[in-house]
């Protein structure tokens, strides 16, 4: 009771701005950590340039705050999310059920580009390589991501296995670069024959001009993929998660809110985020998923390391 006076006497005191002071020492003062896997190169600028815009706007449309930051590693997302230290994070569709599989996290809200929620993993050579097909990998360099990437590591994966090769025994040898933007650089560099990295990735440095991306040309393209989602802490009251969830749905008609802000992965723009997006949509993910058993992984990390 004492508290509730006290706070009254404060607005009756200060007006307008007296309710704003006590509003902002309350609850909702705390911005919501949001946690984003490494999507571009691991850098802390170019990721977050990637996510910044949209997160901005959900600020503008709802007065909530954020603070974001870049993870070191998919890895590191989930257990973020896991311990607490996360109540939002951007990852990845493999990384989303780790996530969800230990109750740490469901589903907020994923990206909507030209009526679709999907995008692809690619395998790339250099134009001047005489690989054409997955068939022609057998004996090769090539350039993964994070193992728990799911289009720089899983489905290019299981693009290899459904192709009949062993990438533990076939390719010569394999490099875990840990993002996408650092295997195209490993092969525009001329370090590997081939570099596994989404769709995204290679588009966007393609509108950056990365020295050399041009000259880089399509091996094979995956099957579609869930867009990589916006998840959200399990741990979060409800009333807090149906707020984002509606803001995010909502964040294309809000008054103010460009075009240009609502951006999703890789920095390319998306026409909105659909909240609602069934969780059943990433049966086909977890089944890749399955197919990478960790005896695979460390099959495929022990080749890694064995590079000369």
């Amino acid at each position: 009771m004492k508290r509730w006076m006290i706070a009254t006497l404060l607005v009756l005191a200060l007006g307008g701005a007296g309710l704003f002071l006590v509003m902002q020492k309350g609850p909702q003062a705390q911005p919501l950590h949001v946690l984003l896997i490494p999507a571009d190169g691991g850098t802390e600028s170019g990721t977050l340039a990637d996510y910044q815009p949209i997160f901005n706007a959900v600020s503008r449309s709802t007065g909530l705050t954020f603070d974001l930051k870049v993870a070191q590693s998919y890895g590191a997302v989930v257990e973020g999310m896991c311990n607490g230290a996360a109540d939002i994070a951007f990852v990845g569709p493999v990384t989303y059920l780790q996530a969800k599989d230990r109750g740490c996290a469901e589903l907020l809200a994923v990206a909507v580009k030209s009526g679709a929620s999907v995008y692809y993993a690619g395998l790339f050579a250099r134009k001047d390589s005489p690989i054409s097909a997955i068939a022609d990998l057998r004996g090769k360099r090539v350039a993964f991501g994070d193992v728990n990437s799911t289009s720089s590591f899983v489905f290019p994966l299981t693009m290899l296995m459904d192709a009949g090769i062993d990438p533990a025994k076939d390719l010569k040898d394999v490099r875990l670069t840990g993002s996408h933007a650092s295997s195209l650089a490993a092969l525009l560099q001329g370090r590997v024959d081939v570099a596994a990295l989404s769709f995204e990735s290679y588009e966007k440095a393609v509108r950056e001009n990365v020295p050399g991306v041009r000259d880089v040309k399509i091996i094979a393209r995956s099957d579609p993929i869930p867009y990589p989602p916006l998840v959200v802490n399990s741990r979060l009251p409800v009333s807090t998660r149906d707020r984002l969830k509606t803001a995010f749905q909502n964040i294309a008609q809000e008054p103010g809110i460009t075009p240009e802000m609502i951006r999703g992965y890789g920095g390319g723009q998306v026409d909105g985020y659909d909240a609602h997006f069934s969780a059943a949509k990433f049966a086909p993910a977890a089944q890749k998923m399955a197919m990478v058993s960790d005896a695979m992984k460390g099959e495929i990390l022990k080749k890694s390391a064995e590079r000369r």
